[in-house]
């Protein structure tokens, strides 16, 4: 074993992570052939095949998946090294991993540039997905910190409240409840809601308030991402419930609203989290610290302007500093 080289390690590990040997070799700037012929040589080490294909697709041998585990605790230890000697010589360098949830990708990247700006020797990968697929990373591990809406409640993982999550019911311009004021629940619950799929942390909130109320959802339909329901709501298919950050940067003006309903803004927080025992690397420490040292970065993040300016006009003073 001690014949394996650390570019065959690094070959094998791109090829685990894309499920691709042409994906993983344009990564790497290789031919196919050759890290093809880097594998080869790494079975041969390892005497055991590394890799089966299934398709056009490539996936790990029970051997494979051991393999890929060791590489990444190796590559991480020496990202952790480096890192620790960078800050040894007073410098902030290396890379952070964030991952996010779909819904944060409306303000991840602007609390990411003031970073940046502070640590322009620091890296950021930004991968944005589902909540599902975020508690499968944690899960796993792959990432330094995690930013979601709904804490995990069955993984082991440290996390902490860092921002305002305000849920908001949103509405068509000329929906017949657009100029109604302090709307009972009840008669939100007579709407069809459009709703993004089960398991999403804004739908567990609505569907628990409900829940508490003794009341029921009627979900007209259900939709993978919060364009296609704000595209929805514009159209007059129904209402819903988004976190008011999803509406922050749209720059529309007039198709939608903000409900003034009773028990909303539902009221909750952003997260980061990362796994318990997890010791956080230099740079997700300095990251994590950020978060709740930098609060002057996020007072800034924009409300929608339609909700602003009808609830001025109302004349109410909680619309007003909702």
């Amino acid at each position: 074993m001690r014949h394996m080289t650390f570019r065959q390690m690094e070959v094998f590990e791109a090829i685990a992570r894309n499920g691709s040997f042409t994906r993983a070799a344009e990564e790497l700037f290789l031919t196919q052939p050759t890290a093809s012929m880097q594998i080869k040589r790494l079975s041969d080490t390892i005497g055991q095949p590394l890799f089966e294909q299934v398709g056009k697709r490539v996936y790990l041998t029970d051997v494979g998946r051991e393999l890929h585990a060791t590489c990444r605790e190796i590559f991480e230890r020496l990202d952790r090294f480096e890192m620790t000697v960078a800050d040894m010589r007073g410098l902030k360098k290396g890379r952070l991993r964030l991952a996010v949830v779909t819904t944060a990708k409306y303000f991840a990247p602007r609390l990411v540039g003031p970073f940046y700006n502070l640590y322009p020797g620091i890296d950021v990968a930004l991968k944005v997905t589902n909540r599902e697929r975020i508690l499968e990373r944690l899960a796993d591990n792959l990432d330094d910190l995690y930013i979601l809406g709904q804490p995990p409640e069955d993984l082991d993982a440290e996390y902490l409240p860092f921002l305002e999550n305000p849920l908001v019911i949103l509405a068509a311009a000329n929906h017949p409840l657009a100029k109604r004021r302090r709307i009972p629940l009840a008669r939100i619950a007579e709407e069809p809601f459009l709703m993004r799929e089960p398991g999403s942390g804004t739908r567990m909130a609505l569907e628990r308030l409900f829940e508490q109320h003794r009341l029921k959802i009627k979900v007209r339909m259900e939709l993978g991402s919060n364009e296609a329901i704000k595209q929805a709501v514009i159209g007059g298919l129904g209402i819903s419930v988004l976190s008011q950050h999803a509406l922050a940067l749209d720059g529309t003006a007039g198709p939608f609203t903000i409900l003034d309903a009773q028990s909303f803004p539902i009221q909750r927080h952003w997260y980061v989290a990362y796994p318990r025992g997890r010791q956080l690397s230099v740079v997700a420490r300095a990251f994590f610290d950020y978060l709740f040292e930098a609060k002057q970065h996020f007072a800034a993040l924009p409300y929608p302007t339609t909700a602003r300016i009808r609830r001025k006009k109302s004349g109410s003073r909680r619309g007003r500093t909702a």
